[in-house]
């Protein structure tokens, strides 16, 4: 099996997730091809970034220069990832595959983009529009509406900024270390307001799926009246098949 860079620490709870879904996926991998106990998981490095360090380093949409610290933060985990003999690597957050194009300069492994991930899985599953819910950065940001485009969707047009404004605060508040009590019911009042009738909707920040802690690994399903896509579940899967390729 091929060897994982997880890059994480954005927030440490989906960290926690990605290592635990792969591992479980391999897992099952083995056991339904008759593998006997202990079953096989890909080896796995993590190196965790400081969220409190890389949200302050956050530059500002449309001016390359002023993410330059932020770049070379995940710039440099990926390559101590490389180090380590990592074979590829995934970023286990939404956010920083924005700048993939930046950070991922001078790193020799191939990085998996969440991005091309859940793009084949939204087209997947016949849905036509999308919503895609997420941080500041990510819902700012053209890379999910330009990858879903490619696919044959189409992705909302960019919420207002206080609408972005208050997904970003409700993961601050709800979602950081995994999801509150009132979490759920805050984020599904949000999509009630913005998802019309048959948008599949991008739960494009890594703690969104805590949610719904049924479907941590689906990456479509149905929920509350309405269709969900899992792109932290898409990533996973796609990690894996790329560690069970060798």
């Amino acid at each position: 099996m091929k060897k994982i860079g997880i890059l994480g620490g954005v927030g440490w709870a989906s960290t926690v997730d990605y290592y635990r879904a792969i591992a479980e996926g391999a897992s099952r991998y083995f056991a339904e091809r008759g593998h006997g106990s202990p079953l096989p998981i890909p080896p796995m490095t993590i190196e965790s970034v400081t969220q409190a360090k890389t949200r302050a380093l956050r530059g500002v949409a449309g001016d390359e220069g002023s993410w330059a610290a932020f770049d070379a933060v995940f710039r440099d985990a990926l390559l101590t990832l490389e180090r380590a003999g990592c074979d590829f690597g995934i970023i286990a957050s939404n956010t920083p595959h924005a700048r993939l194009h930046a950070i991922r300069q001078g790193v020799s492994m191939p990085i998996l983009s969440i991005f091309d991930a859940t793009a084949e899985v939204t087209a997947s599953c016949g849905a036509s529009q999308a919503l895609v819910l997420g941080t500041t950065v990510t819902m700012q940001a053209s890379n999910y509406a330009d990858c879903l485009a490619r696919e044959g969707v189409t992705a909302n047009a960019r919420l207002p900024d206080p609408e972005i404004a208050e997904m970003q605060a409700m993961i601050d508040s709800d979602f950081y270390g995994g999801a509150s009590d009132t979490a759920r019911g805050r984020l599904l009042a949000f999509c009630n307001r913005h998802a019309t009738p048959g948008t599949a909707i991008l739960l494009a920040c890594t703690e969104l799926p805590l949610a719904f802690p049924d479907h941590l690994d689906d990456p479509v399903f149905r929920a509350d009246g309405h269709l969900f896509i899992n792109p932290s579940a898409a990533h996973v899967a796609a990690a894996l098949a790329e560690a069970l390729s060798d």
